[in-house]
C-alpha cells in the first residue's frame, strides 16, 4: 500500500470516528437512546453509574480485544484498534457540545444518520470501531451455528433490551429506529447511491443494438452466451452499465432496433472502471 493511501485511510478513520461521536454526544446519549453495540451499552451505564461514555466504551472494548487476540488470532488489524481508540477519544472531546434538540424522534433520526455516516466511512477503509463486531466474532467462534451477522443482531438486541429495562420501553423502540437508520446509512456510504443501472438485453438483433450503443452512447457492451430454456436455442445476452440519466436513451436505442427485445434493468450501487469512478480498496493493515 502506498504511503499516501495509508495516510488517507487513517484520515478517513479519524473523520468517521469524529462524525459518529457527534451522533452520540449531540443526539443519542442526551436523549437516552442506545442504538445497540458497545456505544449503546456505554450510554445505559452512563445514566446508571454516571460514568463517561467515551472511556466506558474503551474499557468495554479492552476485554473484547484481549479475547479476540487469544481466540481469533490476527483476525482484525491495527486500523480497528485506531478506530476504537479514536471513537472513544472523540466521544469524550465532544461530550459538552450543545444538544440541538430534545425531540426524541429528531434526535433518533439525526443521531442515527451521523452515527451511520461516520461508521460507514470507517468501514470503507476496512476498519471497525470494535464493539459488537468483535463480540459477534467471538460468539461465532464458540457457537459456529450463529453467524457473525446474527451475532451482531443478538448483541444489539440485548443492549436495546437493557435500555428498555433501565429507562422505558418507549426509549427502547426509539433505539430500534436509531439502529435501523444507522444501518441503512452505513450501507449507503459503503455502497453508494443508486446512480447506475445494469441492463441485460436479449434480442435477435443483438449485434445491431450493441453497435448503436457503442457508437451513439460511447458505452461498452459485454456479450454473454446463453441458451433459451424453452427452445434450447443458443443466443447472446448483452450487458451494459449506464447512468440513470442515460437509461432512457438506451431504452430508445433498443426499442428502435427491436421493439420485441427482452430487457432487464436493475440498480447498481457502485461501478468501478472506465467511464465510472474508480477507488481501489486496500487490505486491512
Amino acid at each position: 500500500m502506498k504511503g499516501k493511501q495509508i495516510l488517507f485511510d487513517y484520515l478517513q478513520i479519524a473523520a468517521g470516528c469524529f462524525i459518529s461521536s457527534l451522533g452520540l454526544t449531540m443526539f443519542l446519549v442526551p436523549n437516552k437512546v442506545a442504538a445497540g453495540g458497545v456505544s449503546g451499552l456505554a450510554t445505559v451505564l452512563h445514566y446508571l453509574f454516571h460514568v463517561p461514555v467515551g472511556w466506558t466504551m474503551l474499557i468495554l472494548n479492552i476485554p473484547l480485544f484481549v479475547a479476540g487476540v487469544i481466540y481469533l488470532g490476527r483476525s482484525f488489524g491495527f486500523k480497528t484498534i485506531v478506530g476504537t481508540v479514536l471513537f472513544s477519544i472523540f466521544t469524550e472531546l465532544t461530550a459538552n457540545f450543545p444538544v440541538p434538540t430534545k425531540d426524541l424522534l429528531l434526535a433518533t433520526v439525526y443521531g442515527g444518520i451521523l452515527l451511520g455516516a461516520g461508521l460507514g466511512i470507517v468501514f470503507r477503509t476496512r476498519a471497525t470501531t470494535g464493539g459488537s463486531d468483535l463480540a459477534a466474532m467471538l460468539i461465532n467462534h464458540f457457537l459456529p451455528s450463529v453467524s457473525v451477522g446474527q451475532g451482531i443482531l443478538l448483541v444489539d438486541f440485548f443492549v436495546i433490551l437493557l435500555d428498555g429495562l433501565v429507562f422505558n420501553w418507549e426509549l427502547a423502540m426509539y433505539s430500534w429506529i436509531a439502529l435501523y437508520v444507522s444501518s441503512k446509512v452505513i450501507d449507503l456510504v459503503q455502497e453508494g447511491i443508486n446512480y447506475a443501472k445494469a441492463v441485460y438485453i436479449i434480442s435477435g438483433e443483438n449485434e445491431k443494438i450493441a453497435q448503436k450503443i457503442m457508437e451513439e452512447m460511447n458505452r461498452g457492451v459485454t456479450v454473454f452466451k446463453g441458451t433459451g430454456g424453452y427452445t434450447g436455442e443458443s443466443r447472446n445476452v448483452l450487458l451494459c452499465v449506464v447512468t440513470r440519466l442515460e437509461l432512457s436513451r438506451l431504452k430508445k436505442i433498443i426499442k428502435d432496433v427491436d421493439p420485441t427485445a427482452f430487457v432487464i434493468v436493475h440498480d447498481v450501487h457502485e461501478v468501478l472502471g472506465e467511464g465510472f469512478s474508480f477507488n481501489k480498496k486496500e487490505e486491512v493493515i
